[in-house]
């Protein structure tokens, strides 16, 4: 069998695999804290025809391509503007960390409301945590609460609590696993080294009143989509030619 007709057929895994990427970041266009993935490629192993010597180089053919890597580009997107005081964007490293069923996790969605005790929780109800992990609590007979840039909470006619907004920073940002609804996980490549208050130890400002919007660039999603969608046309375009190379092959019988 004709190695292009394999070649291609790897080729077309591939960039079927860079669309389905590309159209997650799509989806996610509006997606608060979202960050954006990219797929890479790789060569597979290349069939030796001849070794090299003095004077003359290797004879290879390559055997096609194979998924390298699949990133999470930790860049920062833009912060827009609410006006609302729950609302927190971090302006640098950094996480929130939130209290759920399966453990402690990191988003960057800031994105946050008042339960029925007052405790800060997301929109899926969990628990926001302060630097020492434990959870928020705004006094339900307070007037008004302000955040400050260094995560400290200041309530009006009550008790501000305690400890402030905790950040979490971790080893390696882009190691982190996604776990869905805008939280992240850390993994084996990815460890939390510091849970600290906003500001320090190389953490994030709090920007209250503020989200940080997704980190996806329509105009760079398109162009890639047009590149992968004609290296998917020019892969199914090497099996269809090889198919009838075979296709003569069959012919020379008759």
């Amino acid at each position: 069998m004709l190695r292009s007709m394999y070649s291609g057929i790897s080729g077309m895994k591939n960039f079927q695999t860079k669309l389905d990427v590309i159209g997650n970041n799509i989806a996610n266009v509006n997606t608060y804290g979202f960050k954006k993935g990219r797929a890479t490629f790789k060569d597979l192993v290349s069939q030796q025809v001849a070794g090299a010597s003095n004077g003359t180089n290797p004879k290879q053919i390559g055997l096609g391509s194979q998924l390298a890597t699949i990133d999470t580009i930790d860049t920062q997107g833009s912060t827009q503007t609410t006006g609302r005081a729950l609302d927190l964007a971090i302006s640098g490293d950094g996480y929130f960390k939130v209290r759920t069923s399966n453990g402690n996790l990191l988003t960057r969605a800031g994105n946050f409301y008042l339960n029925n005790d007052g405790t800060i929780v997301n929109g899926d109800g969990y628990e926001l945590l302060d630097t020492g992990n434990n959870p928020i609590n705004i006094p339900q007979n307070a007037s008004s609460f302000s955040v400050g840039p260094d995560g400290k909470i200041t309530v009006v006619d009550a008790a501000s609590p305690g400890a402030p907004i905790g950040i979490t920073k971790v080893t390696n940002p882009e190691g982190l696993e996604k776990a869905g609804s805008n939280l992240y996980r850390p993994t084996a490549n990815s460890q939390i080294v510091s849970n600290t208050s906003p500001g320090t130890g190389g953490a994030g400002d709090l920007v209250s009143g503020a989200l940080e919007m997704s980190n996806v660039d329509l105009s760079e999603e398109f162009t890639d989509m047009i590149v992968a969608q004609r290296g998917f046309q020019a892969n199914t375009k090497i099996i269809t030619t090889s198919d009838e190379i075979l296709q003569e092959l069959v012919n020379l019988k008759r």
